[in-house]
This record gives C-alpha cells, sequence and structure tokens, in this order.
C-alpha cells in the first residue's frame, strides 16, 4: 500500500474505501456511484484485504438480492408476495394524494405506485416529493378487495446517506495532513489518480466540490466532450441533482404557482443542468428571468410571496470549437442558447471552468487508491454550507478598489468555497492562500473578460490584489490571456505595477530567429499551457552548434528516453543534411533497470547515426548530478528546471492521438528555463 493510502488509512479509519471496488461491484447496476460506496463504507471501509474481499461478496449478494433491476421486477414483486416481506434498494419518490389526503410512493424500478407513506417520513426526508431519492425500503404485500387500496405496504424507508459524523475529528484529521497530501486524498476520493494531474488540473477537479459547500454559487462549465463535467453533480452526492437543460420549467425548477408546491431550488443544495450548451435549444424567456432573479438574490416569487432558498446553480456543456478560434472570432460563451446569451444572466456567474484544460478521461485516470466515502464527504461539505471563509486572506491581501461588488462577491464566494475544501482547518500559509485567492480571480475574471466582449458597455477592471505587507499590487492574468495575448485588446501588462513575466507562449523564440538575434532570457510556462514544443523552444539555440551536451540525472524510464528522443527529432529537423552534430547525454544509471535504459540509448545511437547525429551518453558515477541544463559549443547554457520532462501525461501509445505526434497540443507542466550567453 502506498504511503498516503496507509496514512488515510491510519487517520479516516473506517471512512475510506478503495475507489476501484465501486466498478467491481457495480456490474450492469444503473446505480449512483454514492449508492454503492454507501454499502462498500458499510463492509469495505478498511485495508485488510481479506476483509475487503468478503466485504465485496457481502456488497454483491446485498446488491443480488435486494437492487431493483427494471427486467426484474416482476420477480421481486412475487419474492415480496411470497415471503410477506422483502428489503429493496430502490428510487422512491413520493406524491401528495389531494383526495385521499396521503402521501403515495412510487418505486421507480420496480414499478409499482401509491404505496402509502407516513407524514413522520416525509418531515424528516422531503426530498422525496421532489424527483426521488435512491432509498432501502422494506416493503410488505398484503392483498385487500379493496378496488382503489394498494396490496403493497411500506414499513421502513432510509435514505442511502450518512445520518452522523464527527466534524471536530474531521477538522482535527486534516492537520495530521500536508497540503499536497490532502489535495491527493481528496483528488482520489472523487475517483481520479493524483499522479496523473498536475496541481492545477487537481485545483479544476477540486473546484467543482464549491457548489456543495457554498450556498447560492453559481458556476459554469463549458468545454470538450468526454472530460467528466456532469459526473460529480449526477453520482457524487446524494445532496445533488442533474438534469436535462432542456427539460427545465420554472414549475419544476421554482415554484408551480397553481398548486403552491415549491420546485427543485427548494430541496437541492446543488442543481446541475447538463447539456446546458446549444444555441438552437429553445428556452423559456420567463425562466431566464426568474432564474436572473435567483442567482442574483437569492429568491423567487410565489405570486405575491418572496421565496428565499439556497441552492447553487451549475451549469455543464460542450463547446464545438477550439479555445483560439473562440477567442479569435466569437467569445468564451458562444456555444449557449440564445436566451441565455445575456450579459445580466451571464454577470451572474461566480466562476468560468476553463473545461478545455481538463483533460478527456482516460482509463489510466482512474484511482485504486483509498478515498473518503463519498457519501460521508457529502456531508461534510454539506456542513461547511453554514461556514463563511470569505474574508480568510483580508489578513495578507487586499482586492483592488476598482473591483466591482459583483465581482468582488464571485472571487469572494470562489475563495471561501476553495478554503473550506483545502483548508477546513483554517491552518493555510500565506502562499497557500495567495494560490486560492488567484485562482478564484481568474475564474470571474474570464467572465467578465468575455462579458466586455458581448456587451462593450461594461468598464474596463483591473482583476488583481494588494500585498499588505509591502503594498505591492499584483495583477491576475488569466491562462489563456497568457497563451493568445493577440486576441485581447487590452492586457494587464499595459499596468505598470503588473506582474511582469516572459511567460507567454507568443513571447519565446521562434524557429526563424536569426541566431544573431537570440537574447538571454528566462521564461515561465503555466500549467496546462499548451503551444510548446522543442522545436520553438529550444531549436533556434541548438541550430549551428557541433557538439551539444545534455545533463539530466532524470532520463530513466520509457516516457523520459522518450523526451530525449524528441529533442533528437528537434536538432535533426534543424540541421543541414551535409553537417554531422556530436550530442552527449550525462545522466544517472537506474538502479533496478539499468540494461533497459542502456537499451534504449542504444536504439536511439543506432537510429541517429545514419542522420548525422551521433548520439553518445554517460553515467554519472557518483549520482551526485543534480542541476538539468544542455550546454552548446556555440556558447549557450540552457538552465530547464525541469529537464526534459515539460509535459502533461498524454496518450503516448496511440498512433492515432494528435497529441502523441505534435508537442504543441500537449498541455505542459509549470516550468521555467533560462537562457545563459557563456
Amino acid at each position: 500500500m502506498k504511503t498516503i493510502d496507509q496514512k488515510i488509512n491510519e487517520h479516516f479509519q473506517g471512512l475510506v474505501v478503495r475507489k476501484d471496488l465501486v466498478k467491481t461491484v457495480k456490474g450492469n447496476a444503473i446505480v449512483p456511484s454514492y449508492v454503492l460506496e454507501y454499502l462498500l463504507g458499510q463492509y469495505c471501509a478498511t485495508s485488510d484485504e481479506t476483509s475487503i474481499q468478503t466485504g465485496i461478496e457481502t456488497v454483491k449478494e446485498i446488491l443480488r438480492k435486494h437492487y431493483v433491476h427494471r427486467n426484474e421486477s416482476g420477480l421481486i414483486k412475487s419474492v415480496i408476495k411470497e415471503k410477506g416481506r422483502h428489503k429493496v434498494i430502490d428510487k422512491i419518490s413520493v406524491a401528495l394524494n389531494d383526495k385521499t389526503d396521503a402521501y403515495e410512493a412510487s418505486f421507480a424500478n420496480l414499478g409499482i405506485k401509491k404505496v402509502l407513506v407516513d407524514s413522520d417520513t416525509i418531515k424528516k426526508h422531503p426530498k422525496l416529493l421532489v424527483s426521488g431519492v435512491w432509498c432501502i425500503a422494506d416493503l410488505e404485500y398484503m392483498f385487500t378487495d379493496k378496488q382503489s387500496a394498494s396490496p403493497w405496504v411500506m414499513s421502513s424507508l432510509k435514505p442511502i446517506q450518512l445520518s452522523h459524523f464527527d466534524f471536530d475529528g474531521y477538522l482535527n484529521a486534516r492537520k495530521k495532513f500536508q497540503t499536497d497530501e490532502w489535495i491527493d486524498l481528496l483528488v482520489q476520493s472523487i475517483g481520479f489518480n493524483p499522479e496523473m494531474l498536475g496541481r492545477r488540473s487537481k485545483f479544476l477537479q477540486l473546484l467543482r466540490l464549491v457548489p456543495y459547500c457554498e450556498r447560492n454559487y453559481n458556476l459554469i462549465e463549458l468545454g470538450p466532450k468526454g472530460t467528466g463535467k456532469s459526473h460529480i453533480y449526477s453520482e457524487f452526492s446524494p445532496h445533488g441533482i442533474l438534469i436535462s437543460g432542456g427539460e427545465v420549467t420554472v414549475p419544476k425548477l421554482f415554484v408551480n404557482n397553481a398548486t403552491g408546491k415549491i420546485g427543485l431550488v427548494g430541496y437541492w443544495d446543488t442543481v446541475a443542468f447538463d447539456e446546458f450548451a446549444g444555441k438552437n435549444k429553445r428556452v423559456n424567456m420567463a425562466l431566464v428571468d426568474i432564474m436572473k432573479n435567483y442567482m442574483a438574490n437569492k429568491s423567487f416569487s410565489r405570486g405575491i410571496e418572496s421565496i428565499g432558498a439556497e441552492a447553487s446553480m451549475v451549469f455543464v456543456g460542450n463547446t464545438q470549437h477550439t479555445l483560439p478560434y473562440m477567442l479569435k472570432h466569437t467569445d468564451l460563451f458562444d456555444e449557449l442558447p440564445e436566451k441565455y446569451y445575456d450579459s445580466a444572466f451571464l454577470d451572474r456567474l461566480h466562476f468560468y471552468v476553463p473545461g478545455w484544460e481538463v483533460d478527456i478521461i482516460r482509463g489510466e485516470m482512474f484511482s485504486d487508491g483509498y478515498g473518503f466515502v463519498v457519501d460521508y464527504l457529502a456531508e461534510i461539505l454539506r456542513t461547511f454550507r453554514n461556514h463563511d471563509y470569505s474574508q480568510r486572506y483580508s489578513e495578507y491581501f487586499e482586492l483592488l478598489s476598482d473591483i466591482s461588488t459583483r465581482d468582488r462577491d464571485g472571487i469572494n464566494k470562489t475563495f471561501s468555497g476553495l478554503m473550506k475544501v483545502l483548508f477546513p482547518h483554517g491552518e493555510a500559509t500565506e502562499k497557500e492562500i495567495e494560490e486560492v485567492l488567484r485562482f478564484a480571480i481568474e475564474g470571474r475574471k474570464r467572465i467578465k473578460m468575455q462579458l466586455m466582449r458581448i456587451d462593450p458597455t461594461y468598464a474596463r477592471v483591473r482583476f488583481g490584489y494588494t500585498k499588505l505587507e509591502d503594498g505591492k499590487t499584483y495583477i491576475v492574468r488569466t491562462l489563456e490571456e497568457k497563451e493568445y495575448p493577440q486576441y485581447f485588446e487590452f492586457s494587464s501588462e499595459d499596468d505598470p505595477a503588473s506582474e511582469r513575466t516572459e511567460s507567454d507562449s507568443a513571447k519565446y523564440q521562434q524557429e526563424d530567429v536569426p541566431p544573431e538575434e537570440l537574447k538571454e532570457q528566462h521564461l515561465t510556462f503555466q500549467e496546462n499551457q499548451r503551444g510548446v514544443s522543442f522545436d520553438k523552444l529550444l531549436g533556434p539555440y541548438l541550430k549551428g552548434s557541433g557538439k551539444i551536451t545534455i545533463t539530466d540525472p532524470y532520463i530513466r524510464l520509457f516516457f523520459q528516453a522518450r523526451n530525449l528522443m524528441e529533442l533528437l527529432e528537434t536538432i535533426g529537423a534543424q540541421k543541414p543534411d551535409e553537417d554531422e552534430i556530436k550530442v552527449h547525454l550525462i545522466t544517472i544509471q537506474d538502479e533496478f533497470k539499468g540494461p533497459q535504459q542502456i537499451e534504449y540509448f542504444e536504439k536511439m545511437q543506432e537510429s541517429c547515426a545514419p542522420i548525422g547525429i551521433h548520439f553518445s551518453w554517460e553515467f554519472d558515477e557518483n549520482n551526485s548530478i543534480h542541476a538539468r541544463h544542455i550546454v552548446t559549443d556555440h556558447g549557450w547554457k540552457i538552465l530547464l528546471d525541469r529537464g526534459l520532462d515539460i509535459f502533461q501525461h498524454y496518450e503516448m501509445n496511440d498512433a492515432f492521438v494528435i497529441s502523441n505526434r505534435l508537442q504543441r497540443y500537449r498541455a505542459c507542466k509549470a516550468f521555467e528555463a533560462t537562457f545563459i550567453k557563456i
């Protein structure tokens, strides 16, 4: 077991489960993950392998006997009739029959209706009245001659969610984890392998949790298909509901004025709209108007009465175009239905998750480590809705004065939510608080910059903050603003107080720069930034050299050797055919896979020799090298803090994936490069 998994089991014993078990037990059961993890939490919340295997069999047996498949509903009904009583796992919804003055339950998969429910059960679980809740119920069969009476009797009902937890214990256990460890625990809890994600990518995943812990939080995520945008709202928490964007009506969402029945926002912590994008979708303008009022004022009208609610609103949808296409030709909201393509509606959003930065889900991205049983984490997040962390940066930082009240609210709510997720115990360093604050500012700025495209009447705003310790002002820039500054009419760059770095892909050297015009410089690149390649970054500085020496202790594993091979390709592409060049590698031999490492180098040597690249290598016997750099014999030294390992995980073995073929379509890790004339 990994060290982090051991630590998780030590401090959260009985509250965590191995995340790969969900797939093991799910089979063909169409049931949310939180239902399965509820059962796994009862029988498999341990690190003992024998107990886990026994627990898996128990859960499988429970599902086999008690989970209701639609095509087996007749068999289950027969079992109940013959046995007299049987426990079922099903999605149950309840409606009031005003003719009989009784509450009646319907079982979605079992297909039975008009099952009587007592008023006390409804008072305890009001969500039964809206859209249905997954429950474990005891059903009895008692035949009667009365034609209108149902033979089905429900003797007990228990919604599948945690009934209680130790909040102080959660906070105390958080103190035992370093920030990176805690982030990895949360990422594993939502089902992903943290080793496959960079820090910024982890933040983007965890941001999806904020609507569960922050009241009236309005979030939008637009991006390519297959990035898992809706998963966390459909399967993660019993307190959230995912509905199709095309199925929304005013009565369903807010209130039915004819019956007085409150809609979804009155019962759920988070209401998420799936497939929200689509220009041609029909939308009721009355719905948009009441939604705008609710998102701004946290209330809606029922006749002459105003009703408050605290449900967060999440909008997820697919984009049809690439990021640079949208920036050049349209804007980042272009895919929305016409009625929602309204600056007043969009201005009420607190954060725009850049879905184009989120990886398309692949099999290797799923975790087999330990994470919280999701209904436990769901209850924790729900409890935090009663807390406010929005001003926890005020000891160190102050938002710039020209940030409007609405912008400030968006920033503060995102900051508060992320602090609850990452630092529930309140023990964050100044640097960590600054990181969260910058991330919150960036998400709101992304919205405002697009609003200024849509509606020119919006005033220009400097999105940044002042550090109280030294009075220095920092301007926050979105990643797309750094990647594609040519598509922004103005940038924080023109502010003399802004944070200036040579970090834009548009700034670093192009392939066609003459050698005599190359300059000393320091470049920084942000995580998830695209458009970076060895040809563009390193090629101009390597061109014309007769010997290149690469020092990097980490050219051991396959992906590291592949990076080196791609650098050799860059050298070969810019070398005249008639010239020859020597490339020498200084590295450290892997303790366990040394023979395989040498095999990689021998293949490179054999492959490159025919085109005039003489590749050689040596191992540092003292294992003392740590720096990573490239030195040429014509006067350049390139310092690389990550060596050649600058790209995030991609489909390396699939020849039909474009990121495998072209480096500029890969997402980068955060790294720095310094070019020095020697």
